[in-house]
This record gives structure tokens, sequence and C-alpha cells, in this order.
């Protein structure tokens, strides 16, 4: 996806940890490497306008997988030489470094071999290790196994260069690009070279196959690939071959993918008539927090030390290109809510079934107590309710032990109130209300509060009376009835510090909502709704709670009319989701989370957006929103909130993006501070077109 056009520093992919690299297949022509190597140059020159780092090809693209016997016929040999020569000299004024297949001689064998060439320059050749000599294959007939190879060079265009399946090739100016290659059958083993690769700091992995294809077998091909990539940490890049190869007995669909950490980021068509070229942007960045996270990873590598210790790098100079050339991947505008109508279905049926499950097991560990649950009507306590309804009912117990009241203050709506009393009826739980506001002002009173006296003073004192009340009164009542209060927070409101600590909404017996996003709450609402978990006129209740504006009806409507907005105090929470989730998940910074979620935001009419979110309501952020509300998330996020999160309720862990509890996830020190993430902050653009402060 493009955003628009920003200034070269800023808006370069490279210069945020992006590597664009591409998978090409071509029409082959059968025992013809000139030809070949003809078609192969018209995708090479097309990569590198395309500003591409890395462009894969087929497994013996330049003399065709299926030869046969012809792979030992001297012209073909001869040409294929020769036919390199042309590719590595073509090769001098091009970007991309070329992964091509090829027949390679080495002493008195034939080796199925990937070629690597930049700049006019072989960087090394990297034979196949296991050659396939069942069901259609018969490779051992004519190429030997390069499992043997480590250590060895062999002659390419009449200079020596490293050969084997040991390689590592390194851009010396883009930390993280380090690349390894593998042929076809080599991912298919249980241990397959790519594995000790990657251990030995290989992050993108390639994979130069012939694979003719048969009923099920592109399937597996994803299979095999995704799982090397999550299971790697690594960017796989997969090429197959397809048209021009020989139908003598089989069929060939040219399949090609790119997958990063186990998530397709894009694929060709297959059994294309034409050339086809897959091109992502990989995100080095991400794989390099992933394993740095993952400790287990180089345990690994120290139990396989020896032999990943003797893989042998070659360094070279990609020199990419420093301009904007756009951002060639998806950027979810919700990290947390997949775009896909079957995968959020699938997330939300598993998140409200970890909190009900969670809740149930809270609730036999302590005698069967009754649930008390504050509910505004608005969608945190909405949702935290049909959690507590679905425990009670999975446990045989009966609704009217969920003790839901509703506490209003001085700034409750009709509205909202009605919704709430509307909801507890519906559900079939005990409910009532508790006017809040004589306690209040007693409270306000006898701390010599300004509003006491008549006067509109509306600070953070006014607020906090009637949230610390609220819970005080919710506590009171857990402690006479034999209950706990469920706290109904989320995820979101943790991170801002978007609570009354103590005696407030931040403390509960037990926090349902805390590893739930507050972009996510609504999805699941919708998802109870489309699931009919509940009776009808439930439904119509929750979708009244998903039509209110988010607010904390904490602050008397002013005299334009206006009623106080929780996002227009702190910001968009869509922007905060974002970037929680790449601080919590990858741990970005925020001149890259700026980055993402221009290309993200910038542009409402572009990209996907989750199923049910209404087309009217779709709406963007210029960079310039998008730096506001990122130093807010930063102040509050880094700066003082994070005391609040330390002693956070229990709750159960949701979503893989991250939890801030300090016994589920996120630990920090209550008394740090935003200071380097503020700093990087400066360097984010503040206007819009990009341009450096």
């Amino acid at each position: 996806m493009s955003a628009g056009t920003l200034a070269p520093s800023f808006g370069s992919s490279y210069g945020h940890g992006f590597a664009r690299v591409a998978t090409c297949t071509i029409e082959v022509t059968l025992g013809d490497p000139h030809r070949n190597v003809d078609a192969i140059l018209t995708q090479a020159q097309a990569c590198h306008e395309d500003g591409v780092a890395v462009a894969v090809f087929p497994e013996l693209c330049l003399t065709g997988y299926s030869i046969e016997d012809l792979f030992l016929a001297d012209p073909v040999l001869h040409a294929t030489d020769a036919a390199l020569g042309r590719l590595v000299t073509a090769s001098a004024g091009l970007l991309p470094v070329l992964v091509v297949g090829a027949p390679v001689r080495h002493r008195n064998r034939l080796y199925n071999a990937a070629v690597v060439i930049h700049r006019g320059r072989v960087l090394g050749v990297a034979p196949k290790s296991l050659l396939p000599n069942y069901r259609e294959f018969y490779e051992r007939r004519h190429f030997a196994p390069g499992d043997d190879q480590r250590g060895q060079e062999c002659l390419v265009d009449g200079h020596r260069v490293p050969f084997g399946p040991d390689l590592l090739f390194e851009a010396e100016d883009l930390p993280g690009l380090v690349l390894h290659v593998e042929v076809c059958e080599d991912v298919w083993v249980p241990v397959p070279p790519s594995a000790e690769a990657a251990l030995a700091g290989a992050t993108v992995l390639a994979n130069l196959s012939g694979s003719p294809i048969t009923v099920g077998r592109a399937a597996d091909r994803h299979l095999m690939t995704q799982s090397a990539s999550a299971r790697y940490l690594a960017a796989y890049l997969y090429a197959a071959a397809g048209r021009g190869e020989s139908s003598n007995d089989l069929a060939w669909d040219g399949q090609t993918m790119i997958y990063e950490a186990g998530r397709l980021l894009t694929k060709s068509p297959r059994f294309s008539e034409t050339a086809q070229r897959a091109v992502a942007d990989i995100d080095l960045d991400l794989l390099r927090q992933e394993r740095l996270r993952q400790g287990s990873f180089d345990d690994n590598r120290r139990t396989h030390a020896e032999r990943t210790g003797a893989l042998r790098t070659v360094r070279f100079r990609l020199n990419p290109p420093e301009g904007d050339i756009g951002l060639r991947r998806s950027v979810d505008r919700f990290p947390f809510v997949p775009d896909d109508a079957d995968r959020l279905a699938q997330d939300c049926y598993e998140a409200f079934n970890i909190q009900v499950a969670a809740l149930e097991q809270r609730m036999r560990s302590i005698g069967s107590p009754k649930l008390v649950i504050g509910v505004s009507g608005g969608l945190d306590s909405t949702h935290a309710l049909l959690v507590a309804a679905q425990a009670m009912d999975r446990l045989g117990r009966p609704r009217r032990d969920i003790l839901g009241y509703t506490l209003p203050g001085f700034a409750t709506s009709d509205h909202t109130r009605s919704n709430a009393w509307a909801l507890g009826e519906a559900l079939g739980v005990t409910f009532a209300e508790i006017d809040i506001r004589p306690a209040a002002r007693e409270m306000l009173e006898k701390i010599g509060h300004p509003f006491a006296g008549g006067e509109p003073v509306y600070d953070v004192t006014f607020e906090n009376v009637q949230a610390g009340l609220r819970t005080d009164y919710l506590f009171r009542i857990a402690n006479a009835e034999g209950g706990i209060v469920v706290g109904t927070g989320d995820l979101s409101e943790m991170a801002l510090g978007w609570c009354t600590y103590g005696v407030g909404d931040q403390m509960s017996h037990y926090a349902v909502n805390i590893g739930v996003p507050k972009t996510l709450i609504q999805h699941l609402i919708r998802w109870v709704i489309a699931s009919e978990e509940f009776p009808a006129a439930t439904a119509q209740v929750l979708q009244s709670v998903l039509d209110t504006r988010i607010t904390p009806e904490l602050v008397p409507t002013g005299e334009d009319g206006d009623v106080q907005s929780t996002e227009d105090t702190i910001g968009p929470y869509a922007l905060h989701d974002f970037s929680l989730y790449y601080v919590l998940r990858h741990g970005f910074g925020p001149r890259k989370i700026a980055f993402l979620a221009h290309h993200a935001w910038s542009d409402p009419s572009t990209g996907s957006w989750p199923p049910g979110f209404p087309a009217e309501e779709r709406y963007g952020y210029g960079l310039t929103e998008i730096r506001r509300w990122l130093a807010v998330f930063v102040r509050r996020f880094f700066g003082f909130s994070q005391f609040k999160r330390s002693a956070v309720p229990n709750g159960p862990k949701v979503m893989a993006g991250g939890a801030l509890s300090p016994r589920g996830e996120w630990r920090a020190p209550s008394d740090g501070n935003a200071v380097a993430w503020l700093a990087e902050l400066e360097h984010v653009p503040q206007t819009e077109d990009g341009r450096e402060p």
C-alpha cells in the first residue's frame, strides 16, 4: 500500500528497517540458457526499477528443470556457463541480489545449484543438499547431493567463488538483511539447511523450487513455507517452476509466495501464461525483535553451535534507495482486529471464551461467590456483564447471583442509564441503582472543593471522587453479599493510565477485560449478537450500546450541549491501540510507529477495514495528528502510568499482542520515564509532507 510521497529521509522504507524482496517466474525455454537469461534480465530490470533488494527465481531456471538427461550434455553445460557469464556482467548496474537456478559443475560431479549474483559478481553458489529420488523425481540420475560440500569453492564465469550449503550473504549497509538459499527438497526434510542458517543469523530464507504440481501440493507448499518462516522467525521466499517446463508426464503452476514469521505477505497467480513477480517489503526490525525476545531461539543455536558456527558469511553492499518508494505490505489499521471475517470471528470466539473460562476458574477456586459489577451502559461494562452471565450459565448457577448496579453521577445521561437497566433486565441479573451524587457532594464539601460552593470546577478531583465512590460502593456490596467485584476496565485504558488508582476503576477482585484492547471490544459485542449466545432482546440493547459515544460521564454537559468525550481528551483509541500493539508486540520506537501509522491511516479509501465497520464512519489521520497523539501515548504510557499497571488486579491475558500485568508479561519500573521515546519522537515530522523538524 502507498500513502503518498513523503520527504526522502522519513519516507524511505529502507530507512525504517524494511527490505523489498521478490519471487519471480519466467517462461522457461527448455535447454536454452541464453534465452532464459534474457527472460531473467527482463524481470531483474523490473525489480531494479521497483527498488527490490533480493529477487528469487525458480530451480534450474537457466535450463529448465525438466530436461532430464540433457543436463549431462556438453552443449547445454557450455551454454549454461556462457549464459551465467552474461547474467553476471549484466547485473553490474542492477540493485537486486539475483538468486537463480543452474546446473553447476564441480570436480567430477554436477550439482543442482542456486547461484547468487550481485552487481557484476557471483557472491556464491549453494548446491541442493537433498535430492529427491522417489515417485516422479530422478535427480540422483544427474546430480550429486551438496550436503557434504561445506567450505568448498567452485569455478563460475572464470572466477573461484564460495560453494556449499553453508553460505550466508549479508548486506553491510542494511542491518538485518542476511540471506540463505536452499533448493526445493531441502525444506521438506525434518532438519533443513535453512534451520541451521536461521540459527546462525539468516533472516531471509530463499527456496528455488521446481516442484511439479499435483492436486493438493500448493496447500502443502504453503504449509511448509509458512511453518518454516514461523519456526525460524524469518522471511521465507519461495519460487516454483511454471510455464515452459515439459509436459511429458507432469504439469507446473509457477507458484510463488513470501511469508514473514508465519504471515503471508504476498503470492503470485498460479498457472499464469506470462511471467509473474510477487513483491513485498519484509520487516527486518520485526524479525530482529522477535528473535531478541524469544531467548530460546538463541539457546537452540547454542545446542547446535558446532555446525552453525561453521557457516561462512559473504558480505556485500546493497546501496538501497534512500527515497520514498512506498510500502509494499498491508498495515492493519487495527492490529488487534483482523480484517478477514473468518479470522475475526475465530479471534472473538477465543477472546470471549478465554475471559469466561478464566472467570469460571476464579469463581470455583474461591467458593462460588456472587459477582458484583458496575454497569454504566458503555462498551466495557456491557461486555464484562456478558462474560459474567456466560460464566454463571456454564457453572449452572442462576444469573440473579450477578449483582449489577448502575451508579449515576453528575454527568450520567438518561441514554446510558436506560441502556444499563435494559441490559440488566434482558440478561435476568439482579439489578439496582445507587445514586452517588449525595455522597459525592458531601465528600467534595468535606475536602473544600469549589464545586461544593457552586463553582463549575470539574477537575481531576471532581472526577475521581465519583469514580472512587462507585468502586467503594461495589467493594462494600461484595463484602455484604459474599461476592467479588468484577473489573470492567480494558487493556487500552490501562496502557494510558485512564483509570482512577486504588479506590477507583483501576481496582477490582478480578479484571476480566484487562487483556482486551478497546478497539476489539465493539467487535466482541457484535460477535455475541451474531452468535446468538443471548436472546434477541439482549441483542437490541447491545446494538444501542455499540451506537453510544465513548465517555466517562464524569463531567456535566457543557452549555454548548457537548458531552464529555474520552477520545477528545486523550486521543483516538484507534491510534493508541496501534501504538500499543507495536510497543508491546515488537518493541518499535515512535519514528517507525509513526511511519507505519501513516501508511495505515492516511487514506481511508485504501486498504481493508474490519468486517462490520460502517462505511460512513471510516476515517483517516494525517501525519500531524498521528504525531500529536503518539506524543500523548508516549508520555502517558512511559512517563507516569506504570504505577497503575504494577498494581493491576488479576485478569487473563487475551491477545498475542501483549498484556500489561507484571505477572502476565509487561514489567517496567513505576518510577521510569519517557525520555528516550520523546527524544526519538523529535525525529518524527510535524508536517504532512514528512519534512524533518
